[in-house]
């Protein structure tokens, strides 16, 4: 539906509705301790089939050009790029070799399960379906308590795939509009300009926000300009027709970690909190509309029986699902290898467990129903495109397959293969916390006056504080640093005394003793608080 005067309360009225079941679903996969965008897409779906309710399209650009990129920059900042370049190997395995080996395995086997599906609509329907979902596989992996390693893969192959994908439909597509085959030689050169462009792009482009960051310290002003370098970093890439995907995500990871030199505490933490609510906002709109999107599908394929399109979806996903653990086993030994024995990395070999489990974690996502989305109507000689609604139909039912079932029956896997909350070998967060505590001691002591009796016990007090902080870190597993049962006890008292303080401070607030800038200045510094001794307690 285009906006305009007369229909803009009825937008605003779907917005709003969208919104509040965002919010509400969302809360009631939190209660079923489920990842929200599965929880989402099946309420979706389960909507479309309300004869009444407005159909709300997803057209490509409105997923390409305002979906993506905040997604994808915000992907990127919470990705760490030592982890990131630690793993590339495996990651570009993934991110590249698995999208043209999905493209091409799909062009051979389509025309044997599909009818009228030649080898070019086949590589065409495996580009389409070759990119993974960003959000999906990492909040499913990070919530059942996957192995770190396979995260980390994972999330890499997500940022990444997107451009090899969208490389690889752009190939599909000019072998059906204009009847040609790219050269290997024309592919690897479009290739390496998609990638050298796209980091150039966003390495310029993180280049001169870091310069501009150092002359300002204002939160509402550099949560602004967060946003304009996503969107511009990316709409940047594409008109060098390189990858507006790999500069924005070059472009997030470098902001991120270069964000400790321009901001300051205080931007830093209203910068998050912005953007843990944008993100949510953007995720929860892409999957709820990616359930409604049935109708839509469902009206393309009218000349097909139900039973037949149902027959050739579940086909097509059970060929993709194999095909991505076809490729993972032997390239799993291949990267390992690499890593091992030119990287020179401590790697172990992957178990055939570990490797089931990324193979299993393909899972599609609204990217991929844009790509189908996009795919013209007609042929290059203005013929239609017979197999578009074909295409659109499976990728949707890929999606489906992939993110509901794999998504859903992945928490139970890990745990039967054994794999759920593997603990690391040492603590990095335990061994960091010591780290800096003694690093605090080192500078009290270092300048602890000599002269003034009051400022030296306070000084000492201190000092205590910190070596009473420090006894309390234990060796642990990964992410959380043990504590003792005294320390445990004394953060809970701890909290409890900041939960009296919030109490008394309602009251002067009620009674008219403080302002309400006064009140909110006090409010903060009580959340501030009670948010780290909760982490703890």
């Amino acid at each position: 539906m285009t906006p305009t005067l007369s229909n803009l309360p009825a937008l605003q009225i779907e917005m709003l509705a969208l919104l509040i079941a965002i919010a509400v679903i969302a809360g009631i996969a939190r209660r079923l301790s489920v990842s929200y965008p599965i929880v989402l897409v099946i309420a979706g779906l389960a909507s479309s089939f309300i004869p009444s309710l407005p159909r709300v399209p997803l057209p490509p650009d409105l997923v390409f050009l305002v979906f993506l990129p905040p997604l994808l920059f915000a992907a990127a900042w919470q990705t760490s790029w030592t982890d990131f370049k630690y793993n590339i190997v495996s990651i570009g395995s993934l991110a590249i070799g698995l999208v043209f080996f999905t493209a091409i395995g799909v062009a051979i086997t389509a025309h044997y399960f599909l009818p009228s599906f030649d080898w070019r609509v086949g590589f065409l329907l495996g580009a389409v379906v070759s990119p993974t979902d960003a959000v999906a596989a990492s909040s499913i992996a990070k919530k059942i308590g996957m192995p770190k390693r396979i995260v980390d893969v994972l999330e890499g192959e997500s940022l990444l795939n997107d451009a090899t994908g969208l490389l690889a439909l752009e190939f599909g597509v000019d072998m059906i509009i204009n009847g040609t085959t790219p050269t290997i030689g024309a592919g690897l050169l479009r290739l390496l300009w998609l990638f050298t462009g796209g980091v150039a792009v966003g390495l310029v482009c993180g280049f001169v926000v870091t310069w501009f960051e150092k002359w300002i310290d204002d939160g509402p002003v550099e949560i602004a300009m967060s946003f304009i370098v996503a969107y511009g970093s990316y709409l940047a890439g594409e008109s060098v027709h390189a990858s507006g995907v790999i500069a924005v995500v070059v472009c997030g990871l470098y902001l991120s970690r270069k964000s400790a030199t321009f901001f300051s505490p205080t931007v830093r933490l209203q910068t998050m909190a912005v953007w843990d609510a944008a993100e949510f906002g953007l995720n929860g709109l892409v999957f709820l509309l990616l359930g409604l999107q049935l109708p839509v599908v469902l009206a393309g394929i009218r000349d097909y029986s139900h039973v037949r399109v149902v027959a050739y979806g579940l086909g097509f996903a059970a060929t993709l699902v194999a095909l991505r653990m076809i490729w993972c086993y032997p390239a799993a030994l291949v990267t390992y290898k690499i890593r091992r024995y030119v990287q020179h990395q401590p790697e172990n070999v992957p178990t055939p467990r570990s490797i089931f489990v990324v193979g299993w974690t393909g899972m599609r996502g609204v990217v991929a129903l844009a790509a189908a989305s996009s795919l013209p109507y007609t042929l290059g000689n203005g013929q239609p495109f017979a197999q578009r609604n074909m295409i659109v139909f499976l990728t949707f039912c890929v999606i489906l397959v992939t993110l509901v079932l794999q998504g859903l029956t992945l928490p139970a896997l890990v745990r039967a293969l054994g794999l759920g909350n593997e603990k690391a070998d040492g603590c990095d967060e335990g061994e960091a916390r010591r780290i800096l505590i003694r690093r605090a001691m080192e500078h009290l002591q270092n300048c602890k006056p000599g002269e003034d009796e009051d400022l030296h016990h306070a000084y000492d007090d201190l000092l205590h504080q910190y070596e009473h902080r420090l006894e309390s870190i234990q060796d642990c597993g990964p992410g959380v640093p043990a504590m003792d049962r005294h320390a445990r006890t004394m953060s809970t008292v701890m909290l409890e005394t900041v939960q009296a303080e919030r109490e008394q401070l309602i009251e002067l607030r009620e009674t008219g003793r403080v302002d309400e800038s006064v009140y909110r200045t006090l409010e903060r510094e009580l959340d501030l608080s009670e948010s780290r001794l909760q982490s703890v307690a």
